[in-house]
């Protein structure tokens, strides 16, 4: 890609439902240096909704290999369900095009692994759409932490609770695809099941342990990333999990309630999943819907952001501290996808690069397996292995239904 400042990006976009369209297409379309340059989706109605958004102009796809293979094509949006996202971004490495990712990024540590190394090995330009990450709010609370006002923090705590079964999946029944669908490859490299209107339509797929594990991999990405990033953590030393589905009836399969505990070498980290109502144990205001929170807990004092909101401090005695100036520690944001179209052009690293998700996404992969497990699980970094657990270790690889398989290198 040319560094000229006037040069216009092609993208091609990979699943054009939910985020694909109604997000990034939408967003990108804002640009005047980007051109939607092709469009790919397996589900014939999506892909015509996305070709005739661009007004006819963009080439439609069913395989995103065909995609790839376009040497029109610099960068690519993935907005596949999870499952699909490592296989489709290594690819598109592979193939010299730079890579925004929806979250999460991966599913195992393997293939978090994988596409780090594969984007520095191409010289590839990478951003996961935590589009959190880029509000204003977010860098206030990093700009608080980093500020040494809340002094030695030895906790975080973070929470999501909702009114939720499942948005009303229901149980329903297998039936043949819809006309334009191709199951088979939906699925991918997921097990083969089915077709059920459960796991496709509008996004339902986040309910299902084969195309995302938990709603830790749905919404974890937005929220665990604020301590990671505050505190520029590294993988934890260890990780445990606890939950299952106790609240909630539908076809779905992800734990409705979850707690997770993570161990650094001088502090812990929590999150906690409560599906089965949105109690918001007493840090902001009550509300029906969905609601979220972190802590961060400091010797001298507390901050909490709750709902992605203006973060408050409070002092050790509780009392919330007014009119506090702290100093910046990180630059306004000009948006997650506008940063990656900027890096694209200047081949400047973006700030959630996949190497700088690696670590996070690599903690909430290890909680989701000492889920599966049932055990505590202790990870050594720098050997990218599970201690003294060969069949955990087993597992941060992922077995994928032929004829797909992660590259060895």
């Amino acid at each position: 890609m040319s560094s000229s400042a006037n040069e216009k990006v092609v993208v091609g976009v990979i699943g054009t439902a939910g985020r694909g369209l109604g997000a990034l297409m939408t967003e990108a379309a804002t640009f005047e240096d980007v051109t939607i340059g092709a469009v790919c989706d397996v589900y014939e109605p999506h892909l015509e909704k996305a070709v005739a958004f661009t007004d006819g102009k963009a080439k439609a796809y069913h395989d995103f290999r065909d995609l790839i293979d376009n040497p029109e094509i610099d960068a690519v949006f993935v907005a596949t369900p999870p499952h699909w996202h490592p296989l489709v971004a290594i690819a598109a490495m592979e193939a010299g095009k730079d890579v925004y990712c929806e979250k999460p990024m991966c599913r195992f540590p393997v293939e978090g692994r994988l596409m780090t190394d594969a984007a520095a090995r191409h010289e590839r330009i990478t951003q996961v759409g935590t589009q959190i990450h880029a509000t204003e709010n977010y860098r206030k609370c990093v700009d608080i932490v980093r500020s040494g006002a809340l002094g030695r923090i030895s906790s975080v705590t973070s929470f999501t609770t909702m009114n939720d079964d499942s948005e009303g999946l229901g149980h329903p029944e297998n039936s043949l695809p819809p006309v334009g669908l191709d199951w088979e490859m939906w699925l991918g490299p997921a097990p083969e099941v089915p077709f059920n209107i459960g796991r496709f339509r509008d996004g339902m797929h986040r309910y299902f342990k084969d195309y995302v594990d938990s709603w830790l991999h749905e919404l974890g990405p937005h929220i665990i990333e604020l301590p990671y990033w505050a505190l520029e953590l590294p993988c934890p030393i260890s990780a445990a999990a606890i939950g299952g589905r106790f609240a909630t009836d539908s076809i779905a399969d992800v734990p409705d309630t979850m707690n997770v505990l993570w161990e650094y070498p001088d502090k812990t980290v929590t999150f906690q999943l409560l599906q089965s109502n949105s109690f918001h144990f007493g840090v902001g205001t009550p509300h029906k819907g969905r609601h979220n929170g972190i802590i961060f807990h400091g010797k001298e004092g507390t901050l909490t952001i709750v709902n992605y909101g203006i973060p408050e401090v409070l002092d050790r005695d509780g009392n919330v501290v007014e009119g506090a100036e702290y100093p910046e520690s990180v630059p306004p944001s000009p948006g997650q996808l506008r940063e990656f179209i900027d890096s694209v052009k200047s081949r400047e690293e973006c700030s959630c690069s996949f190497a700088n998700q690696l670590p996070m996404h690599t903690a909430m992969n290890l909680a989701h397996l000492s889920l599966a497990l049932g055990r505590q699980l202790r990870w050594d970094e720098t050997k990218w292995e599970v201690v003294g657990d060969p069949e955990a270790q087993r597992c941060i690889t992922p077995e994928y239904r032929a004829p797909w398989k992660l590259p060895t290198a």
